[in-house]
C-alpha cells in the first residue's frame, strides 16, 4: 500500500479522537463556568436560599454513604421505566392502526384529543383514591403521560406514509399485511423514536409530581421532605440527581434506539 493511500485512512481514524477531545474540552469548560457562577451566586446570598457547591457535595456524599440516595434513584427509575414501557407498548400499535384505519382513528381520536390536554398531576388525587398509596397509582400516572406523546407521534408517522410507496408495493403484489409490516412500519419508525424520547421526558416530570404528593421514597420524596426541614442543600441534591438520571436515561435510550433502528436510517 502506498503512502498516499494510507494518509486518508489515518486521517479518518484521527478525526473521531479529535472530536472527542474537543467535546471533552467544551464540557470541561462548561463545568468550570457553571461552578464559577454557582459560587458567585452563593457568595451573595444565604445558604438556606442558595447553598454553595461544597455543602451540596457534602450532602451528596452523606446520602450516598447511608444508602438513601441510591435507594431513591432505584425506586424512581423503576417507576419511570415500568410506566414508560407499558404506555409506549400500548401507544405504538394503537397509533399504527389508527394511522392506517380511518374508522379506528374516528373511534379513538376524540378520547386522545380530550385527555391529552389534561396533565397527569390533575389525576393524582383521583388515582390515590382508586389505586391507593402503593406503586400502582404512580406507575399508572406514568403510563397515562407516556401514552399520549408516543401515540400522537406514531399516528402522525403512520398517516404521513407516502401513497406512492403503498401503490408501488401493491403493484408488486404485496398483501395488506405485507404493506403494513414492510412499508408503513419502517416509514413510521422515525416518528416512533421521537415519541419514545418525548414520552421518557414526560415520565420524569410525572414521577416527580407523584412522589412529591404521595410517596415515602423516590427522588421527588427526597426533594419534598428536604424542603419541609429547610435542608436546601438536600433539595439541590435531589434536583441535580434528577438531571443526572435524565441524562443517563436519555443516553441509554439513544444507544438502544440507534442499534434497534439503525437499518431504518435513524442517527441520534
Amino acid at each position: 500500500m502506498t503512502e498516499e493511500a494510507t494518509l486518508p485512512a489515518a486521517g479518518a481514524a484521527i478525526a473521531p479522537v479529535r472530536r472527542r477531545g474537543r467535546r471533552a474540552a467544551v464540557y470541561g469548560g462548561l463545568a468550570v463556568f457553571t461552578l464559577a457562577v454557582w459560587y458567585a451566586i452563593a457568595a451573595v446570598t444565604q445558604p438556606i436560599f442558595f447553598p454553595p457547591p461544597g455543602e451540596v457535595a457534602i450532602a451528596f456524599w452523606k446520602t450516598i454513604l447511608d444508602g438513601t440516595l441510591p435507594q431513591h434513584i432505584g425506586v424512581s427509575y423503576m417507576r419511570i421505566f415500568t410506566g414508560w414501557a407499558i404506555g409506549c407498548a400500548i401507544a405504538i400499535p394503537l397509533g399504527l392502526i389508527a394511522g392506517r384505519s380511518a374508522f379506528v382513528r374516528m373511534l379513538v381520536e376524540p378520547y386522545i384529543e380530550f385527555f391529552r390536554f389534561i396533565p397527569p398531576i390533575a389525576f393524582i388525587g383521583l388515582f390515590l383514591i382508586w389505586f391507593g398509596l402503593g406503586e400502582m397509582s404512580k406507575i399508572l400516572l406514568i403510563v397515562y403521560t407516556a401514552l399520549f406523546a408516543t401515540f400522537v407521534n406514531t399516528l402522525a408517522g403512520a398517516m404521513a406514509v407516502e401513497s406512492e410507496k403503498i401503490r408501488a408495493a401493491q403493484c408488486l403484489g404485496a398483501s395488506s399485511r405485507q404493506i403494513f409490516s414492510h412499508v408503513v412500519v419502517p416509514a413510521t419508525v422515525p416518528y416512533i423514536v421521537t415519541g419514545l424520547r418525548l414520552a421518557m421526558g414526560n415520565a420524569f416530570m410525572t414521577v416527580i409530581a407523584a412522589e412529591l404528593v404521595a410517596a415515602q421514597s423516590g427522588v421527588g420524596h427526597l426533594i419534598w421532605n428536604s424542603r419541609l426541614f429547610a435542608q436546601t442543600d438536600y433539595v439541590f441534591v435531589g434536583i441535580i440527581t434528577l438531571g443526572l438520571m435524565g441524562f443517563v436515561a436519555n443516553w441509554a435510550l439513544r444507544q438502544v434506539l440507534m442499534r434497534a433502528a439503525y437499518r431504518y436510517g435513524i442517527h441520534l
